[in-house]
């Protein structure tokens, strides 16, 4: 399952993660997993705002900011009500 979104003429497929579908029965390293892929895709939103030209991309890019950021957050929330570690951890956010 998964939402089509159109940026700059381009149709992008998101992917619907098991947290957002509900499931709060994932594994930690499948949370870890959707972690690193929330933070990348909040990484890709900063830099389309930074792209962005014309009102309408710049509203765009700053939702999908917005969207992205909340999802890495709750993902995060989940991750330390788990008490999910990672040893990669250690020095800050995950690559």
């Amino acid at each position: 399952m998964g939402a089509k979104l159109r940026l700059d003429g381009r149709v992008e497929t998101l992917a619907v993660s098991s947290v957002e579908a509900g499931r709060d029965d994932i594994g930690g390293v499948e949370l870890l997993a959707e972690i690193r892929e929330a933070h990348r895709d909040w990484i890709n939103a900063q830099y389309h705002f930074e792209q962005a030209v014309g009102s309408d991309q710049i509203d765009y890019a700053v939702y999908a900011i917005e969207a992205t950021q909340r999802r890495y957050e709750m993902l995060l929330r989940q991750a330390k009500r788990l008490g999910t570690a990672s040893p990669e951890w250690k020095g800050g956010i995950p690559r």
